[in-house]
């Protein structure tokens, strides 16, 4: 038996998914939650074997939900199950530690092969998020990386992150042996790349994209 946790806003899919998994053999919903809050809550206490996790949610949303019921729970195996497609985001649930990732208009019977799939060790994946995720590993090799799309400096990511640790650009200034102004200056020339137009957007923006 292949116990399964459903973490999903909207009732009606929640409650569609929960049918889907009862009437399938070998396959039991031992809980469904509506936000990431009352699963985290309870996640100890349940024996999951493969939790389906949105990622729109209230409150906590589904990719920190990964990165805090991992804290919890190493080895629990979880499947985003979400309308989102973008490869940034597919990148950031899986860096999370999720171990599948597919959209929420794949077929009911692709469903509960995945979820067998993640209870057997495997890592399912829609078809165009595969696509994606092959496609950023190529990119990577060939050197076609984030961090050479921004094109900052060297000087650059080195200020960032100073600003990342918490330094003032006075202590900047100090540590990298450059005047203020200098640093002021580098820290335009930042704003302007990744384009953004404060200090925590810039050490967000950054450390998101794993440029320091």
């Amino acid at each position: 038996m292949i116990n399964v946790t459903i973490v999903e806003d909207n009732k009606t899919i929640r409650e569609g998914l929960a049918a889907l998994v009862n009437g399938t053999e070998g396959y039991k919903c031992i809980g469904s939650y509506s936000n990431c809050e009352a699963f985290l809550k309870e996640l100890e206490l349940m024996n999951a074997d493969v939790v389906l996790m949105d990622i729109g949610l209230p409150g906590i949303n589904g990719i920190e939900g990964v990165k805090k019921a991992k804290q919890l729970n190493p080895d629990i195996s979880i499947l985003m199950l979400t309308i989102y497609e973008e490869s940034e985001i597919v990148y950031d649930a899986l860096c999370a530690g999720a171990y599948g990732y597919l959209v929420k208009k794949t077929p009911p019977s692709r469903l509960i092969e995945a979820i067998k799939e993640v209870y057997e060790g495997g890592s399912p994946m829609s078809s165009r998020i595969a696509r994606q995720v092959i496609t950023s590993f190529q990119n990577y090799k060939n050197g076609n990386t984030l961090d050479s799309q921004y094109n900052l400096s060297n000087r650059e990511k080195e200020v960032l992150q100073h600003l990342a640790d918490g330094s003032n650009y006075q202590e900047i200034a100090d540590e990298l042996y450059i005047s203020v102004d200098t640093v002021r200056h580098h820290i335009r020339n930042i704003y302007k790349k990744l384009q953004v137009h404060s200090q925590s957007e810039a050490v967000a923006k950054a450390i998101r994209k794993k440029l320091i």
